[in-house]
């Protein structure tokens, strides 16, 4: 499987609703379903997945930032990987981005996964818990990119380049973008299912191909994996 997704938790979710205030509730707030923000984005909370490090959802103005770039650097045990995140390519992404890293939701957070396979070389960060399994307590839609050349390695022309340096989110499906995103090390060949939104800066190419190097952490199970935790653990300790 060379897919970038999220698992999924199963959680049983109980409300209860206690109705006391002399005001109608609207008929989302009846039904118990949650409220998007009335932005554009529609960032849309997930009381069955909650956040696994207390976030507030972000601003969703209606005039979403739409030009420019902005950079983040996230500092990792093992180097500097600088980031330009581009505004007009996932306006809706980089706001969300940037709230999560203003919010220090990234901070002493691992990379939980490297996978090294011939045509998926991509380093997955993002999740609190570590699990690959944990988000931000909302979602968002999909800022799909729409002229990545065809992947050489597919004859059948579905799955896209996206190339060394890409900036991506991973997901759980069409419009469930959280918290976790993806560094692509190597061209990778994947369906054009995934928001790009920056690239990865020199610099942190180079502390990529160094964590890549070392490979993917061996288990019992798999002496030579290649869809793992990094064998060089790695650790996000600030994003700024």
């Amino acid at each position: 499987m060379e897919d970038i997704v999220v698992r999924t938790r199963v959680a049983v979710v109980v409300l209860a609703l206690i109705a006391t205030s002399a005001f109608a509730a609207t008929p989302a707030q009846a039904s118990g379903e949650p409220v998007p923000t009335g932005g554009p984005c529609a960032y849309t909370p997930t009381p069955d997945d909650p956040a696994v490090r207390p976030v507030p959802l972000p601003r969703d103005p209606r005039h979403t930032p739409s030009r420019g770039t902005v950079t983040v650097t996230l500092v990792t045990n093992l180097g500097l990987i600088p980031l330009t995140l581009d505004r007009a390519q996932a306006p809706c992404t980089v706001q969300s981005f940037l709230h999560l890293t203003r919010h220090g939701f990234y901070h002493r957070t691992v990379c939980h996964r490297l996978t090294t396979y011939p045509t998926l070389k991509v380093l997955q960060c993002g999740d609190p818990s570590g699990t690959g399994e944990g988000g931000p307590g909302y979602r968002y839609k999909d800022e799909l990119p729409t002229n990545l050349p065809p992947a050489p390695t597919d004859p059948t022309g579905a799955r896209k380049v996206y190339a060394r340096g890409v900036l991506a989110m991973a997901n759980a499906g069409p419009d469930t973008n959280g918290s976790q995103f993806f560094l692509v090390f190597a061209d990778s060949a994947l369906r054009p299912n995934y928001t790009i939104f920056g690239q990865v800066r020199p610099l942190g190419l180079h502390t990529l191909d160094r964590i890549a190097a070392g490979g993917v952490a061996p288990t019992p199970e798999d002496p030579a994996p290649v869809d793992g935790a990094p064998a060089l653990p790695t650790s996000i300790i600030l994003a700024v």
